[in-house]
């Protein structure tokens, strides 16, 4: 699905609930050099990070899996990340 959105006047934009329905209710908002991107927040992301993972992965710190979970929107995104 894609459409037109627009701000309100406080900056806000509404998600149509289809979409919502989707891909949930939390999304990271990443700034490309062409534009912005929602990607969204799995309810558990860590455990979603771990199930796709290798073994090496799964034993990885928090922060090796915040670096991992940033690599993986840039890949997403298909753009440079700023």
């Amino acid at each position: 699905m894609g459409g037109e959105v627009r701000t309100d006047d406080r900056g806000r934009v509404t998600i149509p609930k289809e979409v919502r329905d989707r891909y949930g209710d939390q999304y990271r908002l990443v700034e490309l050099d062409s534009g912005i991107k929602l990607v969204p927040i799995p309810d558990d992301p860590l455990a979603q990070l771990r199930a796709a993972a290798t073994d090496e992965l799964r034993e990885a710190s928090l922060s090796d899996l915040e670096a991992a979970a940033d690599e993986e929107a840039r890949g997403q995104a298909g753009e440079h990340v700023r």
